[in-house]
């Protein structure tokens, strides 16, 4: 199982990303998928979850909620994360996770030990 994170780059503060997750090996629609982030010097974030396929709950970390959005297309098993309103404090690697665990349709962890996959990470840097 391979999940492959990409559209980190460099951008100015107000501006916006797109990340892409494309996951290999194993279909993720009937399982929670999210993003994290990691900021030199500092742990993990969550910064957003999203239910199985067909459910229609999206969980957010209070320093992205109302700016970053979640999404999913699952026949191209990837998972996306749209990033607007991009502020310095938002530069990080960001990781993609997937669980292999079953939960109830509309639920999705917030909790990084909850996820089983994750991809190697992408960096984006905000600058002011």
């Amino acid at each position: 199982v391979q999940l492959q994170a990409s559209g980190g780059g460099l951008v100015q503060a107000g501006g916006s990303l797109r990340l892409s997750c494309a996951a290999s090996g194993r279909s993720f629609s009937s399982y929670p998928m999210g993003w994290f982030r990691q900021a030199p010097g500092k742990e993990r974030e969550f910064v957003a979850a999203i239910s199985r396929s067909g459910g229609r709950k999206r969980y957010y970390g209070d320093s992205v909620q109302g700016r970053f959005t979640i999404s999913r297309d699952s026949a191209k098993n990837t998972v996306y994360l749209q990033m607007n309103s991009l502020k310095p404090e938002d530069t990080a690697v960001y990781y993609c996770a997937a669980t292999g665990r079953l939960y109830y349709s509309d639920y999705a962890p917030p909790d990084s030990s909850e996820y089983d996959y994750w991809g190697q990470g992408t960096l984006v840097t905000v600058s002011s």
